[in-house]
């Protein structure tokens, strides 16, 4: 079972960046593909991105590819969203999670991830 902590969020301008983490403890991340997901006020949880267990493969929704970027560290155990060209529509409580098998692809199945973060709150501002 892996501890999973998002921090990074707050309020910004659109078009301005944000850096998202998400820290693990209990378990190292090097094996297990990692997603993002966030759920606005009103709206259900939806995929952001993930990026494969190697870090060599990428999956994004099309809302924000192109503007928001996975990226991992596996020596801090600490997986990022780089989030560039916000949107007042980016706006909602972001998400990490870890897939519940190692060694697999990107994936925007909520089912394929065992293990979930408390959620950092984005909020843009126009």
């Amino acid at each position: 079972q892996v501890q999973l902590v998002e921090s990074g969020g707050g309020l910004v301008q659109a078009g301005g960046s944000l850096r998202l983490s998400c820290a693990a403890s209990g378990r190292t991340l090097s094996s297990y593909a990692m997603g993002w997901f966030r759920q606005a006020p009103g709206k259900e949880r939806e995929f952001v991105g993930a990026i494969s267990w190697d870090g060599a493969t990428r999956y994004y929704a099309n809302s924000v590819k192109g503007r928001f970027t996975i990226s991992r560290d596996n020596a801090k155990n600490t997986v990022y969203l780089q989030m560039n060209s916000l949107k007042v529509e980016d706006t909602a409580v972001y998400y990490c999670a870890s897939d519940s098998a190692p060694l697999q692809g990107p994936t925007s199945l909520t089912s394929r991830y065992g293990s979930w973060g408390q959620g950092t709150q984005v909020t843009v501002s126009s």
